[in-house]
Formats: structure tokens, sequence, C-alpha cells
């Protein structure tokens, strides 16, 4: 428990830094004099390292010291946090904020391989019951402590980052003391850093397409040919570098099988939907209907409320029952219903309708996300536990990278519609204001009939995204029912001889 201590405020660490931003940032980003792409790219930069770099950090826990690899992705979220802190505009923070998921992105990943090594599979489920309670105290706690810096004009939003560097400094230190690891080293080690450039360069130049498609270029143009046929070209040379090179960052033997495979495509679903509808949530209530970032946070405690009972509940019934599937599949289920409910908001739904889908999809996460990564440490031996691990995590943040960029796209176009008609119906040709109404989410800096305007093109536009979310998500519920029911063993490793699972 000393050890575990120290993961968890690791976990806490980590979760914390992105959900204390996610409210404030309307207010960053007005601050700033960003745009709707740049705040997309504000939380996308971020998910992308951390996509691109979590397989590394999972291959390399199979080769090195887990507990140095821990150290050292605490000093890179350290550094970075305090670059976020002082970033003066938002192409510098944009940048911060990648190199801050580096440290994202290993902290997610080690602690649960970490864990995975130290617990079998049967006991684990009790153990993610805290990993659970931690990550829903810090996205409770994050947007309502993040609103309240945002509010506070002694602070300001830059404490918003600041405020991880403590956390951050204690979790180094109570780790050095308390986390004793078998250092495990391989002779010949090979990183595959030729493929994780590849999978990066190959996602990057797709969202990138899909933030620019349709407003700098049209859809069929030489630039979409450009850049989406370059990106598939990328992605292709990747799978193919994947499947020759002698340790690769996403292990194809592993992932190919049946439970692996469809808990992957099931988190992929799960991540984006997740990623992709939350993270909009803050802006809704504060950009569509007018709250103050305080307000923002407390109206999205009932996700957060879900994600803390269904996880911490279903955690130890796991455990109990050494049954994993029904869980997995109820949780999807779920999420797609609340996101479905979410899809009918405009700018004056009623609140208390919004918390209660935001109660089902909080469960649905809590349910399904950290019992995928579960079904998969139980089908491979310990000495895949880091690589079947980082793969699950990777292609779960991918899916959110993806859910985020394309939301967020879809939002900025549909946004775009809203105000043209919106100035329309006022008498105002949108081609000379709808620019400048529309670009910047400083919206206390445009004149009342405009605030009015865009705050009900930003409320009436949330709905669209809610609605792409939950078909997303549907996608997960029939991966998941597809999953081999199989009981959680109680030891940490395979029995051998391993029998491979077949495929298909």
């Amino acid at each position: 428990m000393e050890a575990l201590s120290g993961l968890l405020l690791v976990l806490f660490v980590a979760m914390i830094s992105s959900t204390i931003v996610s409210v404030a940032l309307p207010q960053i980003v007005g601050a700033l004099k960003g745009t709707q792409s740049q705040y997309t790219w504000v939380v996308t930069a971020s998910l992308l390292a951390s996509t691109a770099s979590t397989p590394i950090w999972g291959k390399l826990a199979d080769l090195f010291s887990k507990k140095l690899l821990l150290q050292i992705s605490i000093v890179i979220f350290l550094l970075s946090s305090l670059a976020c802190g002082f970033a003066q505009n938002t192409g510098q923070l944009i940048a911060f904020r990648a190199f801050q998921g580096l440290g994202m992105g290993a902290l997610q990943v080690l602690v649960q391989v970490i864990i995975a090594a130290m617990i079998s599979p049967k006991d684990r489920g009790k153990y993610n019951g805290y990993l659970g309670g931690v990550m829903a105290v810090a996205t409770v706690g994050g947007p309502l402590l993040g609103g309240l810096i945002a509010d506070t004009s002694w602070l300001g939003w830059r404490w918003c980052f600041f405020i991880a560097v403590p956390f951050a400094l204690v979790a180094f230190f109570l780790l050095q003391k308390t986390l004793h690891v078998v250092s495990v080293r391989r002779p010949d080690v090979k990183i595959d850093y030729f493929g994780a450039t590849l999978i990066a360069a190959g996602v990057s130049v797709l969202l990138i397409w899909v933030t620019f498609v349709g407003n700098s270029f049209e859809w069929l143009s030489w630039q979409t040919a450009a850049m989406a046929g370059g990106g598939v070209v990328l992605l292709a040379l990747a799978t193919w570098v994947e499947s020759v090179v002698k340790e690769p960052v996403v292990p194809l033997h592993v992932i190919k099988r049946r439970t692996p495979a469809l808990a992957i495509v099931a988190s992929l679903a799960v991540g984006m939907a997740m990623f992709g509808g939350s993270v909009f949530l803050g802006q809704y209530f504060q950009t569509g209907r007018g709250f103050s970032p305080t307000e923002a946070g407390l109206l999205t405690i009932p996700l957060m409320l879900g994600v803390l009972l269904s996880s911490t509940i279903t955690g130890r019934m796991i455990s109990r029952s050494g049954n994993v599937k029904p869980y997995i599949v109820l949780g999807s289920i779920v999420l797609t219903a609340g996101f479905l409910v979410l899809s009918t908001t405009d700018h004056d739904t009623p609140i208390p309708l919004m918390m209660a889908a935001m109660l089902l999809v909080g469960a649905g996460v809590g349910m399904s996300m950290q019992n995928l990564v579960l079904a998969i440490q139980n089908t491979v031996p310990l000495r895949e536990l880091g690589a079947a691990s980082g793969a699950v995590t990777f292609f779960r943040s991918l899916g959110g990278t993806i859910g985020v960029s394309v939301l967020g796209a879809v939002l900025a176009n549909q946004v775009t519609a809203n105000i043209n008609e919106g100035l329309l119906k006022i008498g105002v040709d949108p081609s000379k204001a709808g620019a400048g109404a529309g670009a910047s989410l400083d919206i206390a800096a445009l004149p009342e009939p405009f605030q009015s305007i865009v705050r009900a093109a930003y409320g009436d536009a949330t709905g669209h995204i809610f609605l792409i979310s939950a078909a997303i998500a549907v996608v997960g519920v029939l991966a998941t029912l597809f999953l081999k029911p199989v009981k959680l063993r109680d030891s940490v490793d395979l029995p051998a001889p391993v029998e491979k699972e077949p495929v298909g």
C-alpha cells in the first residue's frame, strides 16, 4: 500500500492536469485571443503526443527500470507544466501542451504496468477500484479547482498549470522512498523509434487535414489528396514496419488475437466518444450558456460522479466474480444511451436533463474503459504485459485524439454556419461581420447583439457532436458483444506452456 500510494498520487497528478484545464480552457484561449481551431488543438496536441509516446513507454517498461522511467516522466511533466503556465500565445501553449503530453502518456501507462507487475489479474479488479477512485477525485475536483482558479483574480488561469508542480514533486520523492520493483534488462534491445514516428506523422497529417478541410480548401482538392493520401500511406508504411522490426511499439502478434483486437476496437470507440464529447462540455456551459468557469465545473460533477461510482463498484464485483465481459458490455450500452440524450442539446436545454445524461456517460466510461485494459492483460504473459498495456492505452488515446479533432472540426463548421444564419436574421452581412464575430473565443469583447448570436450558435451546434459521439459509441457496443467471456486468472503470469488464442 505504501508503493501504491505513490503510484496513485502519480496518476492523480496526470489526471488533474487535464481536468483542471478542461473547464478553464475557454477562458484561457479567449485570453490568448485564440480561435475554435486552436482551442481544439490545445487539447489535440497533448493527446497526440501522449498517444505517440505511450507504446514506446510501454515497451521501455518491459526492458528497463520501471521506477527510473516513471521518475523521468514526472520530470518531463513538471517542466512542461511550468512552460504551459508561462505561454504568451496559443501557438506557444499548443507546443508546450504537446511536450506535456509526453509526460502524461508515460504516467498513464507506467502506473498500469507497475501495478500489473505487482498484482495478479484476479486481485487487480479491487485495485482498479482504487485507481478509478483516484481518477474520479481528480476528474471531479479538477474542473471545480480549475474554475475557481480561473475566476480568482489574484491567481488567474496560469495557475491551472502551476498547481500540478507541487503534486509532481511530492510524487517524485514519495516513489523514490516507497517503490521497489525488479529491474529487468534484456541484451540487444531495439526500440522502434521509426515505427512510432511514422504512426505519429500519419495521424498528425490526417488530423491537420480534418481541421482545415472545408474552410481553407475544398473536400475535393489537391490538398485533400495530398494530406489524406499521405496520411494513409504513412500509416500503411508504419504497419509494415511494425510487422518486420524486432521490438515493435505496437506488437501485431498480440493485437491480432481475438480478445485484444476486439478490446482495442472498443477502446478506440470509447476514447473517441469520451474524450471527444467531454472536452466540449465545459465550452458548452461557458460559451453556449454563459456560465462562469466555477459554475461550469460544478455542472460537470455528474459526469465525474458516474465514473467514480461505476469504476469503484464494478472493480470490486469483478474481483469477486472473476467475470469482466458483462460489465464492459453494460458500460458501452450506458455510454451510448448517455450520448443519445446529450444529442438533443441546444442553447436552452434543461440543465437537469443534461446532468442526468452526463451521469450515464460517466457510468459507462467507468464500467468499460479500465476494464478493457484488464481484459487484455488477462490474455498475455508477463513478458508482454507492458507492450499489451501500452497498445490498448495507445489505441484509446488515439481514439480520443481523433475524436477531439474530428468533433472540433464539425463544431467549428457548424458554429460558423449558425453565426452566419443569425447575422442574416438581424440584417448583417456575414462576409463583413461573421469572421470577426465568430473567429475569437473572447466572447466578452464582442458587442451585445453578436454575443447572443455566438452563444446560441455554440449551444445549438453542440448537439451535433454528441450525436456523432453516440454513433461512435455504438461501434464499441458491437465490439464488446463479441468479446470472448473468460475468467480472470489468479496468477501474475500465464501458466506454461502458453496456448495461443485463435484469430477471429
